[in-house]
């Protein structure tokens, strides 16, 4: 399996197994040896930068000298897993051509692309159902977890007829809960109403108009290194130097307990701990984002100017 850096897919033991966020964090034991760890995307202060197409080019490279390892180890790759937006990793847009190079990569020996739309998927991008259309790529297995279920535990793995046929080998399968009709007519009903009460057009556009706000007041508080994501998923990163970009992990978990404390949650994520992470519910409105960025510039400008308190 090649995965990334940072990436995380899930808690059972195979998902742990492929998550770097895991077994790479606090109590894991380091990758398994069937694992290959490419470099998290991050256009904005990871080894390249810019959003830009040579960008991406330079980062699908690592997935492409992955599969040359697995190679001269004398096997082939499976898949290379990625979420469509790197969540845990710090809310990171994956650079235009990542995903399409990275794919062909792959599947030139044989691999398969697996997009986790856990977090992305069902219309929370905006512009796009599944994160993944943004990039020009339809992978060969989508993974999609909890918004599909909205608080019901439902996951739904949608893949090829090929692949699908693949795992009919003679062994039954067998699971007591596994398409049971209550979690499908759920999961439908969530879908029915995602359509019909156009939750992704707001996505789209109450996600410009909060994107819009947050970007203005990084032009007020430098402290605020990057503002990014679509739709409902979005991100801010927290800087203690805009040459450096020395990440500001303890105001970033100040300002989450701080903005909870108002009546706003938002958490913390990113390698360094200083991305602020805004993944609202559907229904998120307008007024609900003025009052989110009234809030945060209320803490910022009484917190962050005054002398001494970078």
């Amino acid at each position: 399996m090649i995965v990334v850096e940072v990436g995380y897919h899930g808690n059972t033991q195979g998902c742990v197994d492929i998550s770097s966020y895991k077994f790479d964090g606090p109590g894991g034991k380091g990758r398994p040896p069937f694992v290959h760890v490419t470099p998290i995307p991050d256009s904005f202060r990871g080894m390249y930068r810019g959003n830009t197409l040579e960008t991406g080019i330079q980062y699908a490279g690592h997935v492409s000298a992955a599969v040359d390892t697995i190679k001269q180890e004398g096997r082939k790759p499976a898949a290379f897993i990625c979420e469509s937006v790197i969540s845990c990793g710090g809310q990171v847009t994956l650079p235009p051509g990542y995903l399409a190079q990275a794919a062909k990569a792959v599947r030139a020996e044989g691999g398969l692309l697996i997009a986790d739309e856990v977090q992305t998927g069902c219309g929370r991008h905006g512009q796009f159902f599944w994160a993944f259309e943004e990039h020009g790529v339809v992978p060969d297995i989508v993974t999609i977890g909890k918004p599909i279920g909205n608080g019901h535990p439902l996951g739904v793995v949608v893949t090829t007829r090929a692949i699908a046929d693949a795992f009919a080998n003679g062994m039954e399968y067998f699971n007591t809960f596994g398409g049971n009709p209550v979690s499908c007519a759920i999961g439908l009903e969530v879908l029915r109403v995602i359509l019909d009460e156009q939750l992704q057009q707001n996505a789209l556009e109450v996600g410009q108009y909060l994107t819009r706000h947050l970007k203005d007041l990084a032009t007020q508080f430098p402290i605020i290194g990057d503002v990014r994501g679509a739709g409902l998923f979005l991100g801010i990163e927290l800087i203690n130097d805009t040459e450096t970009l020395e990440p500001a992990a303890l105001q970033t978990s100040y300002l989450a307990n701080r903005m909870r404390e108002l009546g706003v949650l938002m958490g913390t994520d990113g390698p360094h701990h200083n991305v602020l992470k805004i993944k609202p519910p559907m229904v998120f409105s307008k007024k609900d984002a003025d009052f989110l960025k009234e809030t945060l510039e209320n803490v910022l400008r009484a917190d962050f100017t005054k002398p001494g308190a970078r």
